[in-house]
C-alpha cells in the first residue's frame, strides 16, 4: 500500500511540474491463502480482512478449502487445480501464496513437485510446518499429519535439492512461541527469506497484523 502511495505522489508531483505522470502501479496478484491442519478457508478471514485495507479487492483474494486429513500430495493437486482457476477467471500471469502451518508443505509441493512456481510470483508462509514438527510424532491415522514428522518420506523429498525452485519470491515468518511447530526454527526453508517475529503463537500469525502488513509488502515488493 505505501508503495502505490508512493507512485501516486510521485505522478502528482510530476504532473505539476509539467512533466508526463508515471504510469499507474501494476495490479498485484491474486492471492490464493492455503490452510493447514484441520484448518479450513474461515482460517483467513483476518488476513482478508488485512489486504482489504491494503487495497486488495474480494476478486482478488481466494482461500483454497481442502479436506487436510488427506496426503498432502493430493492436496497438491487440488491446489494446482484450483491454481488453474483463479488465472482463467482473474486473467493474471501469476498469483501469489500465502499460507499457514501444513499449507506450507501442500503449497511447496505443489510448487517444487508439481512445477507450480511458474505460476507464482511470491510464496509467503506463516508457522509453516516445511520441515516438519515433532508434535506429529504421535499421529496414527491422518496421511498428511504423518507426513509432517520430521525424517518422514514425503519431508525428505520436499527438502532435498533446491527447495525454493524459479523465479519465485520465498519468505517465511517464524516465532519461538509457536507451540505447535518443534523446534520453531523448522519454518525456516533454505534459501528463502526468513524472518523471527516477536512472540507469535502458532494459531496468532492468521491474525497478527504486524506480520500480515509485512506480509503484503513482501507480496508488492
Amino acid at each position: 500500500m505505501r508503495r502505490k502511495l508512493g507512485l501516486l505522489l510521485a505522478s502528482v508531483a510530476l504532473a505539476a511540474f509539467g512533466f508526463p505522470a508515471v504510469a499507474n502501479a501494476a495490479e498485484p496478484n491474486p492471492v490464493v491463502f492455503v490452510h493447514g491442519y484441520s484448518g479450513s478457508a474461515s482460517n483467513w478471514t483476518a488476513a482478508e480482512a488485512q489486504f482489504r485495507l491494503s487495497g486488495y479487492s474480494d476478486s482478488q483474494l481466494h482461500s483454497f478449502e481442502y479436506d487436510w486429513s488427506q496426503s498432502n500430495e493430493r492436496s497438491a493437486a487440488e491446489l494446482a487445480g484450483y491454481v488453474d482457476n483463479v488465472l482463467a477467471e482473474t486473467g493474471a500471469d501469476k498469483v501469489d501464496i500465502v499460507n499457514h502451518s501444513m499449507g506450507g508443505l501442500v503449497s511447496r509441493w505443489y510448487m517444487k513437485e508439481l512445477g507450480g512456481h511458474t505460476d507464482v510470483g511470491h510464496w509467503a508462509s506463516l508457522a509453516g510446518a516445511n520441515r516438519g514438527t515433532t508434535s506429529a510424532s504421535t499421529c496414527l491415522y491422518n496421511a498428511s499429519c504423518q507426513e509432517m514428522t520430521p525424517g518422514s518420506d514425503f519431508e525428505e523429498q520436499l527438502n532435498s535439492g533446491d527447495r525454493t525452485p524459479g523465479d519465485s519470491e520465498y519468505a517465511t515468518w517464524y516465532s519461538a512461541c509457536d507451540g505447535v511447530i518443534i523446534p520453531y526454527t523448522n519454518t525456516r526453508v533454505t534459501g528463502a527469506d526468513n524472518n523471527r517475529t516477536t512472540c507469535t503463537t502458532h494459531i496468532g500469525f492468521l491474525s497478527d497484523t504486524s506480520t500480515l502488513g509485512e506480509v503484503v509488502d513482501f507480496l508488492e515488493a
